[in-house]
């Protein structure tokens, strides 16, 4: 799911012409996933709590599956896009399967495996970055989504055979359509307004107008689910102290992984001769940033024991202050492949802590009736994060060029530093939830 998100965006280029479009259309190739996932993880994540865990994660699979299908055999930008929204909707799976966990599991594998699951997901969209230049120079621009059919296909039947039965329903259960949609709506205002900022300007009227009604529908919002007596959302649990610090730093931590994504593939196939960058191919660019999934991924198997042993408060603090050291660290020196080597070891390994820590932290402070509606927005500020933390890149990166829009090494500089600092933040936010 999440390798779906990233995969597409070393391949744009490609993309737009196999679908014969401009450079403004192909955008919406990766906007529409991501406008779709925001407003769609937590409605699906709370009809998970409501209807059934295994139903909800079972179709959605079974969507995700159909939907590369439909991208895969894509002719026109307009079926692309469509595609795109819909493996959006499959988002929903990510809060359902942190509730299957939280049901089916004994106590003592809860956090290990709910930490594993979390880690994957930033694997993913690490992985979806690497292996996209190789997919597409062997097999062809199609294959990055024909690949991923056979594996969503083959998760579906084994779910499907495998995970238990929901062992209750809640009666009389409903969603509250009016939250949902004034949720869909302030969401998509904000996310629009982010997305256009580097173009429009930070300052523009149309970044102003939109983030202004953007705020007017959020407090709507709010005014709709405290006053609902079967609410979407309970934000009243939103206010405890360590839901709100866990999405603090789940925020702040997806602003720095979202944007070292986008900006380091871009960096390190820059030339030399531009006064930064390495000249990398897509391919070793790729092999360059694969420490960082790495790191992530080992992390996250040992998640469960480090969880049990130190609380996931503490991981969240040490793994985001690891991950800030290595990208300051980036920014200060990076202009040889082994020194980058190294600092994106160490970003792997405080984000795989990091990331394993923090949807625990969230997860064990709500009640297991909420765990799908709670995870789900948690998924979806981390992407909202993302959203701001690629937006910010990209206006920084062109900060000092020798031309309009042109990237420049002080630009660089400036975003890993912005980048280190928003992941430091992510552990003073953690620092203010309560121990437990």
């Amino acid at each position: 799911m999440a390798m779906l998100q990233s995969v597409v965006i070393p391949v744009l280029p490609a993309l737009q012409q196999e679908l014969g479009t401009d450079s403004v259309g192909i955008t919406w190739v990766l906007t529409s996933f991501l406008l779709s996932a925001s407003v769609c993880t937590p409605i699906i994540g709370r009809c998970g709590d409501l209807f059934g865990r295994k139903r909800v994660f079972v179709w959605c699979l079974v969507v995700l599956a159909l939907s590369t299908v439909m991208a895969a055999f894509a002719t026109t930008l307009a079926v692309m896009i469509v595609s795109r929204v819909l493996q959006g909707v499959a988002g929903g799976l990510l809060p359902a399967a942190f509730g299957i966990v939280r049901d089916v599991f004994p106590p003592a594998r809860v956090a290990g495996a709910i930490g594993s699951i979390a880690a994957l997901i930033a694997v993913g969209f690490g992985m979806g970055i690497v292996v996209a230049g190789p997919i597409e120079s062997t097999f062809g621009v199609r294959w990055l989504f024909g690949l991923p059919f056979v594996v969503i296909t083959l998760a579906a039947v084994c779910a499907a055979m495998v995970v238990a039965p929901d062992a209750t329903r809640s009666s009389g259960a409903r969603v509250n359509w009016p939250a949902a949609v004034v949720l869909a709506g302030w969401l998509l205002t904000l996310l629009i307004a982010i997305s256009r900022a580097p173009t429009s300007g930070w300052a523009s009227w149309p970044f102003a107008g939109l983030i202004a009604v953007a705020i007017l529908l959020f407090g709507l919002w709010l005014a709709v689910e405290l006053r609902s007596t079967l609410p979407l959302i309970d934000v009243r649990i939103m206010r405890e102290p360590t839901v709100w610090a866990g999405n603090l730093s789940s925020f702040l931590l997806g602003v720095g992984m979202f944007a070292a994504f986008t900006a380091l593939p871009q960096f390190l196939q820059s030339p030399e001769t531009d006064g930064f960058g390495v000249g990398a191919s897509s391919t070793v660019a790729g092999l360059m940033i694969m420490p960082i999934s790495a790191g992530m991924f080992v992390l996250g198997l040992f998640a469960g024991r480090l969880t049990r042993r130190f609380g996931a408060r503490l991981l969240l603090i040490v793994g985001s202050l690891v991950a800030s050291v290595g990208y300051l660290a980036l920014a200060a020196a990076h202009t040889t492949a082994g020194l980058i080597y190294v600092w994106c070891t160490i970003v792997g390994v405080g984000l795989g802590l990091a990331f394993s820590a923090v949807s625990n932290l969230v997860i064990a402070a709500v009640p297991p009736d909420q765990t799908g509606a709670v995870s789900g927005m948690n998924v979806n500020i981390r992407t909202v994060g993302g959203a701001v933390g690629a937006a910010l890149m990209a206006s920084l990166v062109t900060v000092g060029g020798d031309a309009p829009g042109a990237p420049s090494d002080v630009g660089y500089t400036l975003g890993f530093v912005m980048i280190g600092v928003a992941v430091a933040l992510s552990a003073a936010a953690a620092a203010v939830a309560p121990s437990r």
